[in-house]
């Protein structure tokens, strides 16, 4: 019977195991010592390893004619594990027994001691899809397991397995398998089986593996019956990755914002049944290729997975686009893909992010750039008016235009402790915890807090003179809602309520002469206006 060649070709023993040197070298030296761990933690992608060294590492344990830490593969022990008859080495699979009975039951049987070995070792594969109640039950016995008892988790989600449960084991991180490795361990399983396998067609395999030595090694078995010659053509064509033009026809429209050929285009794959979701991301994958076109040219074709003739077509397209127009659409098809998975009609949202793709494509500038260069244009225009004010000589503090805000009289009104119409600007008292107050007000009111900002207080009695230097200020403390609240603030602060007067001076002048004015006004007048935490605004 045929068996494929990924399973044929598993490693047996530790040398065997490829771009894992840094974790194959330490167990090894654990076993010769014997210092071995009870509970190891391994994680990493897929096909990388884990599973394979956790095998390797079970038979090692339990060798009776151990090599320099490799299992010897000749005795007994080694061969009823290489055949899954040592009932001894438990692999569970936490993917379809992540349940608490299943792992109840692996705990009952740590009671009994091993048959034939001397470690009985349960590898959990998936360890990470084991249930909350599960892995509570694994705990104690992972905590404080027999002496003859060693489990070894592995996982490619890291990120699920309780701290807990890691804490208690020593965890080696496998890495992905480099290319150039891969390469070199697809070539010697092709010398071994009489397939001819080519430099480029191995290299293809390598990179469309993506690091997982099984997904190369199930690609050359599907390649292998193909044709007689597994080159970078054949690889292409049982990869699914050949006559893609259609996502070329498609990045050239979007270029020339050609939005009735890139919807064409979707129209006739859709027609042929191609997966919507599936196209979004073949299209993420190209534009990955021209961003690292455009940002390394010199070292792209190692990093970029494509046939030789499509890198002239990649290379074109990288031409017509700067880099940030090509990250910006690289977003917008991620943000398409993620909601993808949760709209009703994929083809709408599709056609929807092509239309926006095409739409801001016209002179190579993204939205987001346009909208900074435009924000930027109107600030030196800004600067430059302020430059030219500011040049000029200031007039006179008495022609100068004032803004004042005085609360119209409401049924509760505070009771002034002084006569404002015979105050004079030495009876002011410089407010010292007017500062606490702004920051006291930003916490309730931040929205509003910022029209104060360089502002200034005095108090006379139980009367409060504000000066503003933000012309805005008036406008904010019409409502009554913001005089209210800042009123509160004062009263709490200060531990007084005020009789609030309040202008807006924009110049240091006007603020100096600002009481001055004031009392000036109403001695004027005659009239007497006042505005506390429960009054209407200024």
């Amino acid at each position: 019977m045929y068996k494929a060649l990924y399973r044929k070709w598993r490693p047996l023993t530790f040398d065997d195991v490829i771009s894992q040197q840094h974790i194959t070298d330490t167990l090894k030296n654990q076993i010769v010592n014997g210092k071995t761990a009870h509970a190891y933690l391994f994680t990493g992608s897929r096909g990388t390893g884990k599973t394979t060294c956790a095998r390797i590492l079970a038979k090692a344990v339990n060798c009776l004619h151990m090599k320099d830490g490799n299992p010897c593969l000749e005795c007994e022990l080694c061969r009823d594990a290489d055949s899954g008859a040592l009932t001894d080495i438990v692999e569970i699979d936490a993917a379809s027994n992540n349940g608490v009975d299943n792992i109840r039951e692996l705990r009952d049987g740590t009671v009994f001691t091993p048959e034939r070995c001397t470690y009985k070792v349960y590898i959990i594969d998936e360890v990470h899809m084991l249930s909350a109640g599960a892995f509570n039950a694994l705990l104690k016995i992972m905590e404080e397991p027999p002496p003859y008892v060693k489990f070894i988790l592995a996982t490619t989600e890291i990120h699920k397995v309780p701290a807990t449960i890691a804490s208690r084991c020593q965890r080696y991180d496998f890495r992905r398998i480099r290319a150039d490795d891969i390469a070199a361990r697809l070539k010697y399983i092709a010398s071994q089986e009489d397939i001819d396998l080519t430099d480029d067609g191995a290299a293809l395999i390598a990179k469309l593996a993506d690091g997982g030595m099984r997904d190369a090694v199930s690609l050359l078995d599907q390649c292998s019956v193909c044709a007689e010659t597994v080159n970078a053509e054949t690889v292409s064509a049982a990869a699914g990755i050949a006559g893609r033009d259609y996502l070329y026809n498609m990045l050239d429209a979007v270029c020339d914002a050609d939005v009735a050929g890139a919807l064409s285009v979707t129209g006739e794959l859709y027609d042929m049944s191609k997966d919507l979701t599936r196209l979004c991301e073949e299209l993420i994958g190209q534009l990955r290729n021209i961003m690292l076109l455009k940002v390394s040219p010199q070292t792209a074709d190692k990093l970029i997975v494509c046939m030789p003739d499509e890198l002239e077509k990649l290379k074109a397209l990288a031409e017509k686009s700067p880099l940030e127009t090509v990250m910006h659409r690289l977003e917008v098809l991620q943000q398409c893909r993620e909601r993808m998975a949760r709209v009703i009609n994929k083809r709408v949202e599709f056609e929807m992010t092509l239309i926006r793709l095409c739409s801001e494509t016209h002179d190579n500038v993204t939205p987001q750039t346009a909208d900074t260069a435009e924000l930027y244009d109107k600030l030196k225009k800004l600067e430059s008016k302020l430059e030219n004010v500011s040049s000029l000589p200031s007039a006179p503090p008495e022609k100068r235009e004032v803004m004042e805000a005085d609360a119209p009289a409401t049924e509760e009104r505070l009771v002034p402790t002084v006569d404002i119409r015979k105050l004079k600007p030495e009876d002011l008292i410089n407010c010292e915890r007017w500062g606490e107050v702004l920051k006291e007000f930003e916490k309730v009111n931040p929205a509003v807090a910022g029209s104060l900002d360089g502002s200034t207080a005095a108090t006379a009695g139980n009367i409060m003179f504000i000066t503003a230097v933000n012309r805005f200020f008036m406008e904010l403390f019409r409502v009554k809602e913001n005089a209210v609240s800042l009123g509160e603030v004062i009263d709490r602060v200060l531990g007084q309520r005020f009789i609030i007067k309040a202008r807006c001076a924009t110049t240091v002048t006007e603020q100096k002469n600002l009481a001055e004015s004031a009392i000036k006004k109403a001695n004027d007048s005659g009239i007497e206006t006042a505005v506390d935490n429960n009054q209407d605004p200024f």
